[in-house]
């Protein structure tokens, strides 16, 4: 199923000038940061043209090659503007992934505003998320199962999360070289999990998650 913008155009329409959706990358991980993306169109919904933007999907549905295509597009469209939020392993251990997902969504907004140079107002702001849960922002709040794939700013969060968290990850391969992060990006692989059973955790590492929990 490819993403629709019927949603964010609704709800602009019922007065909410401020549509936000998002989503995050690496909440399964057992290494490195969670990352949330909060985006939204700086403009007029009717200025975003389907054609090169029709691919936007769910993150997980599109192919390394594909993501990083789209990530690009997106970056070209001058009124589409996102915020990032990253919450580290050692904040993950303390509060639980969670928490740390919430405090990453509420991060994303925060730098959202901040790249804006504006607050969004209360009442006329509207965030869209992927789950059933909320993020306790200060802001309506719209849970969706399933919204990374069926709605437009949730599938572009979803995948520039994912995109901007594969780079990461790639980044810290070069200081973690035996652990190949590079190739599994921290998730629960057996390549994975062979490494850490050789090697042990590293800083990276979410010491609350199996199995690094049992080293």
């Amino acid at each position: 199923m490819k993403s629709s913008l019927e949603l964010e155009r609704k709800l602009a329409s019922r007065g909410f000038g401020f549509v936000i959706g998002i989503d995050e990358a690496g909440r399964g991980a057992l290494a490195g940061p969670v990352i949330a993306v909060a985006i939204m169109i700086n403009d007029n919904l009717s200025i975003i043209n389907n054609r090169p933007l029709g691919a936007v999907d769910d993150s997980k549905k599109l192919s390394p090659k594909k993501r990083e295509k789209i990530y690009e597009t997106l970056k070209a469209v001058p009124a589409i503007q996102w915020g990032r939020g990253l919450v580290s392993a050692k904040v993950i251990d303390r509060i639980n992934i969670l928490q740390a997902t919430k405090l990453a969504a509420r991060r994303a907004i925060a730098n959202l505003e901040k790249k804006l140079g504006k607050r969004f107002p209360a009442d006329k702001t509207i965030v869209i998320m992927d789950g059933n849960q909320g993020i306790d922002s200060k802001f309506k709040e719209m849970p969706i199962v399933r919204a990374d794939g069926k709605v437009f700013l949730c599938a572009s969060a979803s995948i520039v999360a994912k995109v901007e968290r594969d780079r990461l990850m790639r980044r810290y391969h070069k200081i973690y070289t035996r652990y190949n992060f590079a190739r599994h990006k921290g998730y629960p692989t057996a390549l994975h999990r062979r490494t850490l059973k050789r090697y042990g955790a590293c800083k990276l590492h979410r010491r609350t998650f199996y199995p690094v929990s049992g080293l």
